[in-house]
């Protein structure tokens, strides 16, 4: 009955896999895996069977006729007894199972197999032998396997030779004569002694270009003691494994226990001496005193190979004299279409849940992701994105029927400018409410909303049968007041900073929030009509029209999906027809990792309206760990930070997840709606993905493909760039002494706003980089010196799909001799600020609950602004609150500040000396704060009237520019300069 089961089991799983790659057009990646697992399966099986076959049929045909009486001999007649009858039976199960264990391991080799069959030449040459690099990634690995199993294949045959010769009398331990083993049974084992060493010659030459992966020297790849000891030791070896393979065959004709014995002793010895000895003594008597100096030239392969592979090596590196101090006129010139995006896609994700989760199944992720969509005047802005996904029914109602049946699909993309917010400090949206509409709709028109496929919700849905619940049709009502680009505000008319306070319950009434305490209770659909759309009470009902998933056409479909999950309601509901469809596999990551198994995948997918649809848009890699000299990476390490925390898995990636070749070479969508996967070619050029493109033909869709619309959401990968980020940390330094001295090694530094020791993450910003004319979006990082926490480098790639630029590395350099703040030592710098803690000690002591934002970097008037939004919720984060936008934090050089705005942070920092009032001092009306803001003596209320003017209108001018406003771009200019005269006159 276990066997019956579990082959149902298998049977089941294997069927619905091959129907579901059918449903999505990837049948013959289905089949090109299976028959070349089946094709290995069989050669390596077979291969197995016949040489460990004819070993024990050679070992039993040769056996002695006339045995020896002896104690020994006695006790084996009775185990001889018992197999003889049953030899056949014995051979065939031990055969059998050792092809099938053969089989079953060989079957998971196929990668390398296909790469060897269809190996594409990188076009670059391995410095010490001089071959392409694609032997290495290609060749080299597959001959490994091959010789693995050939030296199993051996292994096993001598020893099921040793049994049988032992049971039937050709090999004694007990023998009056001294004779231990008959010579039919020296010659079978001295044949076997030989094609073993023979294998072993062929793994000593093999191992001669396995040094290129080396770990003996200072860097990955073959060091000097490989090159001038170990490859000339393993030459020596493989001439002398031939010789004692010769030895061994020669023994047929000798027939005597001397030869192969002196040639197993020749072997040991030559292994021990010129194969450890020898390179020992080089490298502790001649490489070690000398490592320096000696190991130079293979430090400097190391370096370029290892630049090479990880797609480094043309990163644009420039010094970056930081300045410190900011004046009137460095404002002036950097302020012009300078907008940062302040909105923090990790904090505003409860902000998102509060004010558009419209019914509490409905779930949104725990970082959102950064987009660009256009305005309304066609300007492209940082957008906060997310789709709003059904997490599954009410908890009350969770029953299979509602699970899997009722409760089907996610409705409407939710967006939110990334650079604005409303008078409350909430995000300001331009996508929301069910159904969607906003700036964003009326920019990109109408698209199907539904989300069938997405991060959340049950493992399968079935379609096309009962009634779906489609979204409440008084959901506009629900979700209140939401703030839209109408209501959006750069900063906030409110009271001096210190007097900043926690949003009461007042201040959130009427954002949604109601409906995270309601939790609504849907009851199952019951009634209507069965047509998309269709209402019943108070909500919509649906029927899915598209053509995701399976369709459950017979009966035995719906025995095969009930075996698969273990689920009898599949068979037993009625309104399961031959029309419906079962929906399974549905995360976008998944999907990509199943059709395309070669690659590894992104772990940060993120939804885009497409083509009147939304789309997953997922990245993919290809990766090697075969690329020579270039030193590896644990891929899932690298890409951990505050925001995945280690709890990523990488599905897709190499064992043991360690890679030393990526590109990002494929782009892949996820239709949200049908399910429908496409793959196509970004990095043409890739000699890995041209290799699966041969293994796999017709799976990759070409470049030219994609839609204009598609290519205006693409962006540089997040796990790339973490990847590249943590190799850039010590191959910056491309000088072969420097680098083994080791101290301009970097480190990334840890996120001060997390809590934890996680690195912190990559941001996506729209930044302003110097010597460049236009702002481009960008994912950026920053670098520190390895033990000090002071800045050391900031990091950029062009993410613009649109720019010439696209996937350039940028790298500022900043002065050893200058000390600029680093992320860490800023934070500190905030928490010891006088200013700020007269502003965040009222808040901290009351109950509401302060959240620190992601602290940006970007390159600002010849130095490094950083800026960190605060938010508040009121309430210590109850389940009705969320998050505000309350107040920004800057810092410039040394020197920090907060406003309740951007421009009001930057005022104050750009001043230097505002004093928050006293406590009860009664609050001044605006004009008395701006001039003491702008006075020179620091909050006494004195200073020259047309100074303080000048500053109000900086200042109201910089809030208009924040709206990418040409006309208020100048006025900003205008401004400013008039400030300098006046500031200058004082």
């Amino acid at each position: 009955m276990v066997v019956i089961i579990a082959g149902l089991m298998l049977a089941a799983n294997f069927w619905t896999d091959y129907k579901w790659f059918g449903s999505v057009g990837f049948t013959s990646v289905f089949l090109t895996e299976l028959w070349t697992r089946v094709l290995l399966f069989a050669v390596s099986g077979l291969v197995m069977a016949v040489i460990v076959g004819a070993s024990i049929f050679f070992a039993y045909r040769s056996r002695p006729g006339i045995r020896p009486m002896s104690l020994e001999q006695q006790g084996l007649d009775r185990y001889r007894q018992s197999i003889d009858p049953h030899r056949k039976l014995f051979f065939w199960i031990a055969v059998g199972a050792l092809a099938l264990l053969a089989g079953v391991a060989a079957s998971g080799d196929w990668r390398s197999y296909l790469q060897f069959m269809n190996s594409t030449e990188f076009g670059v040459d391995d410095p010490e032998f001089g071959m392409d690099v694609a032997f290495f990634a290609f060749v080299y690995p597959f001959l490994r396997v091959l010789l693995g199993y050939l030296y199993a294949a051996v292994i096993l045959a001598f020893i099921a030779a040793v049994v049988v010769h032992y049971l039937y009398g050709g090999v004694r331990l007990q023998n009056d004569s001294g004779q231990r083993a008959t010579p039919a049974a020296r010659v079978h084992l001295s044949v076997l002694l030989g094609v073993f060493v023979l294998l072993r010659a062929c793994s000593y030459w093999l191992d001669r270009y396995g040094l290129v992966f080396s770990e003996r020297g200072y860097t990955f790849g073959a060091s000097y003691t490989d090159v001038n000891a170990v490859k000339t030791a393993l030459l020596i070896l493989t001439v002398i494994s031939v010789i004692c393979a010769v030895l061994f065959f020669a023994n047929i004709y000798f027939k005597n226990t001397m030869v192969p014995m002196a040639s197993l002793g020749l072997l040991v010895l030559s292994a021990i001496l010129v194969g450890a000895a020898y390179p020992a003594i080089v490298q502790n008597f001649q490489v070690d005193p000398n490592e320096q100096r000696l190991e130079s030239p293979y430090i400097e392969r190391n370096i370029e190979h290892t630049r090479d592979a990880y797609g480094i090596s043309d990163a644009e590196v420039q010094a970056y004299d930081a300045t410190t101090e900011l004046s009137a006129q460095d404002l002036v010139e950097e302020s012009q279409g300078t907008t940062v995006r302040l909105v923090d896609p990790s904090v505003v994700s409860q902000t998102f849940q509060q004010m558009q989760q419209v019914r509490g199944f409905y779930q949104f992720p725990e970082v959102l992701e950064v987009d660009r969509y256009p305005d309304t005047d066609g300007n492209l802005i940082d957008t906060i994105v997310a789709v709003r996904e059904l997490d599954g029914p009410p908890s009350d109602q969770n029953n299979w029927l509602n699970r899997h049946l009722i409760y089907t699909h996610g409705y409407g993309m939710v967006a939110a400018a990334g650079t604005q917010i409303d008078a409350e400090g909430r995000p300001v949206f331009t996508e929301y409410n069910i159904p969607p509409r906003g700036e964003l709709s009326d920019v990109v028109g109408e698209y199907e909303p539904r989300i069938y496929y997405g991060r959340e919700g049950a493992d399968y849905v079935i379609v096309q049968a009962e009634e779906e619940y489609d979204y409440p049709l008084d959901s506009e009502e629900d979700t209140g007041d939401v703030p839209t680009p109408e209501d959006a505000v750069d900063t906030e008319v409110s009271p001096s900073p210190d007097e900043a306070r926690a949003p009461s319950d007042a201040d959130q009434e009427g954002t949604g929030q109601e409906d995270a305490e309601q939790a609504e209770e849907e009851p199952a659909a019951e009634g209507g009509e069965g047509a998309e759309g269709t209402s019943g009470g108070s909500q919509a009902y649906n029927r899915y029209e598209g053509s995701g998933g399976v369709q459950l056409s017979s009966f035995f479909d719906r025995v095969l999906y009930a075996i698969k999950y273990q689920e009898p309601n599949i068979l037993l509901n009625s309104a399961i027809a031959s029309d419906s469809r079962i929906i399974y596999e549905r995360d976008p990551v998944e999907r990509v990792e199943k059709v395309a198994p070669f690659l590894t995948v992104d772990s940060r997918p993120y939804p885009a309206v497409v083509d009147g649809k939304v789309s997953w848009i997922v990245d993919a890699y290809t990766t090697s760990n075969g690329y020579p000299y270039a030193s590896p990476i644990d891929f899932t390490q690298a890409v951990t930070d505050t925001f995945t925390d280690g709890s990523i898995q990488q599905v897709g990636a190499l064992p043991g997840n360690e890679v030393n070749y990526i590109r990002n070479s494929v782009k892949a969508t996820v239709d949200a709606y049908d399910g429908s996967v496409t793959l196509y070619a970004w990095d043409e050029e890739d000699p890995v993905l041209q290799t699966w493109m041969d293994s796999f033909p017709g799976v990759i869709t070409d470049r030219g493909e994609m839609s204009d619309d598609l290519v205006d959401h693409l962006r540089y990968p997040d796990d790339l760039f973490k990847v590249q980020r943590e190799i850039m940390r010590e191959y910056h330094v491309t000088n072969a002494s420097a680098f083994y001295g080791g101290q301009d090694f970097w480190s990334v530094p840890n996120d001060p706003t997390g809590g934890t020791e996680a690195p912190e993450p990559p941001y996506r910003q729209t930044i302003h980089y110097p010597d460049e004319e236009e702002a481009t979006f960008s994912l950026t990082s920053t670098f520190v010196p390895r033990g000090r926490e002071n800045l050391a480098a900031f990091m950029a790639v062009d993410s613009d799909p649109r720019s010439e630029d696209y996937g350039q590395l940028k790298l500022l350099e900043l002065p050893r001799s200058t000390v600029i703040f680093g992320p860490g030592q800023v934070q500190n710098a905030f928490d010891a600020d006088a200013n700020v803690r007269e502003v965040l000690l009222p808040l901290e002591q009351s109950n509401a609950e302060v959240t620190r934002g992601n602290l940006l970097t970007l390159p600002f008037a010849g130095g490094l602004l950083y800026v960190e939004p605060l938010y508040v919720q009121a309430g210590g984060g109850g389940a009705a609150s969320f998050p505000l936008l309350q107040q920004v934090m800057v810092g410039f050089g040394e020197e920090v500040a907060i406003g309740s705005s951007l421009p009001d942070a930057l005022s104050n920092l750009f001043d230097g000396e505002a004093q928050a009032p006293e406590e009860g001092a009664e609050e001044p009306p605006p004009e008395e704060e701006a001039e003491a803001g702008a006075g020179d003596g620091g909050g006494d209320g004195g200073g020259d009237q047309e100074l303080t003017d000048a500053l109000n209108e900086a200042v109201e001018a910089w809030e208009e520019a924040q709206e990418s406003n040409e006309e208020a771009n100048e006025r900003l200019r205008e401004a400013l300069e008039a400030l300098e005269e006046q500031m200058n006159e004082e």
